[in-house]
């Protein structure tokens, strides 16, 4: 879903995500399905072949449908997301960043950003979604918005680290411009540093601090009701074990794609899933 329109059929069956959002009660399961929608639809276009007006355009169009929703004039096809915005208190800020996000990325290619900037991004692109998600998952709010902020910065670095060379392939470098100066990468030319050896340095910072994310998220947590937190550790788990993967590979290319470690996902599913 490129554009504003039917909702989308959830991505494909055997992803973390899809597991995590299997495990919620209906009513839960089907606002974060509207939710997912509503972010791969801006995702799409963000990512999109065309020109950067026309994907800055076709994010301003979804700006204008959440201004509408919120007015309590949304379209047919965004009904399941005005009834997660109604059942579940979605606050129309965390939509906002997460187009923000996208615009970051439709308005010109990513390239060895600072790391407050990458850090900007990383909440508007996935702390934001973790937003909407804790709400929707039942947390309390202090907790739930804490959890948001470690949470999808560790998730986003994981991806970050896991598609460099998808990244770098359509001209994106997400690595932090100081970690790569510290390790020497000079280019901040995606293909160039992609393929440098010194980028693995780089990386092993990104590293630790998507573990420092993943570490503060647990302890969140462990300290919140269980139903409240099942699909979370379902996700920390997944992404947890595609880092310990990579850190176990190494960064220097050749770099093979890493995927979760299914015997991992499956026993945090038999551990927190099926209470």
């Amino acid at each position: 879903m490129s554009e504003i329109g039917a909702p989308a059929v959830p991505a494909a069956t055997g992803s973390s995500f899809y597991l995590a959002m299997r495990i919620l009660p209906e009513q839960r399961r089907k606002a974060m399905y509207a939710v997912y929608d509503f972010c791969r639809a801006v995702d799409d276009i963000a990512d999109g072949s065309g020109p950067s007006a026309s994907r800055m355009a076709g994010l301003d169009r979804w700006r204008a449908e959440i201004d509408g929703l919120y007015a309590g004039r949304p379209v047919a096809a965004l009904s399941d997301l005005a009834e997660a915005v109604r059942r579940f208190g979605l606050r129309k800020a965390d939509f906002d960043a997460v187009i923000d996000g996208m615009a970051m990325d439709a308005a010109e290619n990513i390239r060895a950003p600072d790391w407050a900037t990458l850090d900007l991004y990383c909440d508007r692109v996935a702390s934001a979604v973790g937003r909407l998600s804790v709400r929707i998952f039942g947390m309390n709010e202090a907790a739930g918005e804490a959890l948001a902020h470690h949470l999808g910065r560790a998730l986003q670095l994981t991806n970050i680290l896991r598609d460099i060379d998808e990244d770098a392939a359509i001209g994106r470098l997400y690595l932090p411009r100081e970690a790569l100066t510290a390790a020497g990468v000079s280019s901040d030319e995606p293909l160039a540093a992609a393929a440098d050896p010194r980028l693995a340095r780089a990386c092993v910072e990104v590293a630790a601090r998507a573990r420092a994310h993943f570490v503060e998220s647990g302890r969140i947590m462990a300290g919140e009701p269980r139903a409240a937190v099942r699909a979370p550790r379902l996700m920390a788990a997944a992404y947890q074990s595609i880092l310990d993967r990579m850190q176990a590979r190494g960064f220097a290319p050749p770099r093979r794609r890493i995927g979760a470690d299914r015997l991992r996902v499956l026993g945090a599913l038999l551990r927190y899933g099926l209470a």
